[in-house]
């Protein structure tokens, strides 16, 4: 390193620094003070509950027990999904809810490199496959309120490491659909039935292509599964879905 990339270095390090010492890392979850920033306190990282093999090999879907590489859940068995594999990083439950719902409505932007880092490992095999990385879009008024959309910080942080490029316009809601809060199974997918489409002129870059969508939160798999028929209807060759964290519900042994 000569001279120059020195100096350059040295400040970059004082800045951040300095930077540190006015507003000091804090905690994703906790807001207890870390040493760095996009970072866990040790209590809120012993809490989270990572998801690990074994695990429904389509939809990721955690297994209480060992069942084989290949096997499939219940439901997955009934329907196949429209995708064809989903990973998720997390559980979906009171531990981690704190950190997702600061990056997605409390501005914790800073979270999106260690969700992306996290992403790689969980869906290291997806992210290997993928020739594209692609977010699940918001409505232009809910992108205008929140002002970024949560997907695609994690996206782009997540094609960044990976070294695949990212196309996070590459889809659009047609419509804004109300919260999948409180819905079921069957109101949830009427509710994004039809709410998604590719851009105009965008066709080339999907077809005979291998699709990675990135979302949040995987609760029945109604939007992903809705954004995966819009991609596989132009001709993407595979979709998989890599996720943040997932609802789990009890009784989730293979059939």
């Amino acid at each position: 390193m000569g001279l120059a990339e020195l100096m350059v270095d040295g400040a970059r390090r004082g800045g951040g620094l300095l930077l540190d010492a006015l507003l000091p890392p804090q905690c994703l979850a906790c807001r207890t003070i870390v040493d760095r920033p996009g970072r866990l306190c040790a209590a809120c990282w012993g809490g989270m509950q990572f998801i690990a093999a074994p695990f429904c090999a389509c939809c990721g879907l955690p297994f209480e027990v060992e069942a084989g590489p290949d096997m499939l859940c219940g439901e997955c068995l009934r329907e196949p999904p429209r995708f064809d594999r989903a990973r998720a990083v997390l559980r979906y439950d009171a531990a981690s809810r704190s950190p997702i719902l600061a990056f997605k409505h409390g501005d914790r932007t800073d979270a999106a490199p260690a969700f992306a880092r996290w992403m790689a490992q969980a869906a290291a095999d997806l992210v290997t496959a993928a020739d594209v990385i692609v977010p699940v879009p918001l409505h232009r008024w809910r992108l205008l309120r929140r002002r970024y959309n949560q997907a695609a910080l994690v996206a782009l942080a997540l094609g960044r490491l990976a070294g695949k490029p990212v196309l996070p316009d590459l889809l659009r809601r047609t419509r804004a659909t109300p919260s999948q809060g409180g819905l079921g199974r069957s109101e949830r997918a009427r509710n994004v039935q039809g709410a998604f489409a590719l851009r105009s002129g965008l066709a080339g870059k999907v077809q005979g292509k291998r699709i990675l969508l990135v979302d949040d939160v995987f609760t029945t798999g109604a939007t992903v599964e809705a954004c995966a028929r819009v991609l596989r209807r132009a001709g993407a060759s595979h979709v998989d879905v890599a996720v943040l964290a997932r609802v789990v519900r009890t009784g989730n042994d293979p059939i």
